[in-house]
């Protein structure tokens, strides 16, 4: 079974990541960061978690407002520093734990926190700031990340109280994953800053001080105070502490703090600490509850015949192939597609066993590999193919002895203007 064997937060400011960058390590005014990261360091090489669930915000550099999630955990393979307006940071990636993630997306939903998910988005220093610092990471890093983004700058966000319960709900996940894993949880954000308006400046070294009291003996009395609160305390973008609190609500009542450092060098309280849980792992009985709620909702699927779910992990599966199939929407790929089908597939990335899936119109491999439904209707649009062939062929029948199991002989696809000839008589190839 997973366990949670400790966690740590760290304040994730830019700050931290240019001083790491420029070697600023015997700088003055630089050291005290670097010194205050040493036993977060030397805890990791001690403990030597397996995967760090890493929460974060974005600043507004791969998710926009065109759709902002309040919670949005990752999923994906491998995670990339994002290029936040000056070229990415000389940093590698860090690989995924897409089971473990594809768990805690599982409980956290079956517990009612309705998740978003993503892959393939590149990190920002809400993330590689303090990860940077906390451990080598030359040639790879010596652990697996799950990062989970928290969506705190468009109001309205998740209360100081829902976060708290996410933490709880959080470890309900990780001990109930069967794998023996040691999971370490990283909070990052704060302290006490504001970096937009008349009170850009604004620090309270006295608060930043009293909220990390709270954090490690009274969590519930910060989970009790509104936003408008922190930032009166805090500043307006310090209120992002209360990402902290997914961490601490993850760790049980009691905790015991190893590690607790502060340094305002200009704009933000820059604090790390460690803690490890004084109680043990959930009861067995606890655990296996959990587990049985977490299948509630698909149990007895697997007796339907010719079902497939599209699961989280069908989607980490199937994501190189979804992607380049829903890429078709665009105009340029549609008449790069049509134009010359085996250079697409090169510049898509496509393995040899997915160019051949999409390659001979195999629409019952495709769904068998993990291409969902509606990017097959996609590529029928291109193509001329309607639903009703895809249907039939999904089933192995002809689309004429398809067509007699409905009420009418409708084709139909979701091609719009731009749509070449609707060529539906020939049936397509299975």
């Amino acid at each position: 079974m997973a366990q949670i064997i400790g966690g740590i937060a760290a304040s994730h400011t830019p700050t931290i990541g240019f001083a790491f960058d420029r070697d600023k390590r015997d700088d003055p005014a630089w050291s005290p960061i670097f010194k205050a990261f040493e036993p977060v360091q030397q805890w990791i090489a001690e403990r030597k978690p397996d995967v760090l669930l890493l929460i974060y915000n974005d600043h507004v550099t791969s998710f926009f407002f065109d759709h902002y999630s309040a919670f949005a955990l990752g999923v994906g393979e491998r995670w990339a520093v994002a290029d936040e307006g000056g070229g990415a940071r000389d940093l590698p990636a860090v690989q995924g734990h897409p089971a473990l993630a594809a768990h805690i997306g599982q409980s956290l939903m079956a517990d009612e926190f309705d998740m978003s998910f993503f892959q393939d988005r590149g990190l920002d220093h809400g993330c590689f700031s303090p990860l940077s610092v906390m451990c080598p990471h030359e040639p790879q890093w010596p652990v697996q990340m799950v990062p989970l983004q928290m969506g705190v700058l468009q109001f309205p966000i998740p209360s100081a109280r829902r976060c708290y319960r996410l933490g709880q709900a959080l470890r309900r996940a990780i001990e109930s994953y069967p794998e023996d894993l040691k999971v370490a949880i990283v909070a990052t954000g704060g302290l006490s800053h504001q970096v937009h308006g008349e009170r850009a400046g604004f620090n309270n070294t006295g608060w930043d001080a009293r909220f990390m009291d709270l954090f490690q003996n009274d969590p519930e009395a910060l989970a009790d105070m509104t936003h408008a609160e922190y930032a009166e305390l805090g500043g307006f973008e310090g209120a992002e502490v209360i990402m902290w609190l997914v961490m601490r609500g993850a760790l049980a009542a009691q905790v015991n703090c190893l590690h607790r450092d502060y340094y305002l060098p200009s704009m933000t309280g820059i604090a790390t600490a460690i803690y490890e849980p004084v109680q043990q792992a959930l009861p067995a009985s606890v655990v296996a509850r959990h587990r049985s709620h977490m299948a509630a909702q698909l149990a007895g699927a697997e007796h339907l015949p010719g079902t497939y779910p599209f699961t989280l992990e069908r989607s980490v599966k199937g994501y190189r192939l979804n992607r380049f199939l829903h890429g078709l929407v665009r105009p340029d790929v549609r008449a790069a597609f049509l134009a010359d089908e085996e250079v697409a597939y090169e510049l898509g990335g496509l393995t040899q066993t997915e160019r051949d899936l999409v390659r001979r119109r195999d629409w019952r491999g495709l769904i068998h590999y993990g291409a969902i439904f509606f990017m097959l209707e996609k590529l029928g649009a291109v193509i001329g193919v309607s639903n009703l062939h895809i249907y039939a062929a999904m089933r192995g029948q002809t689309l004429e002895d398809f067509q007699r199991t409905r009420n009418t002989r409708a084709l139909y696809s979701v091609a719009g203007r731009d749509a070449g000839p609707l060529d539906w008589n020939p049936p397509p190839a299975t």
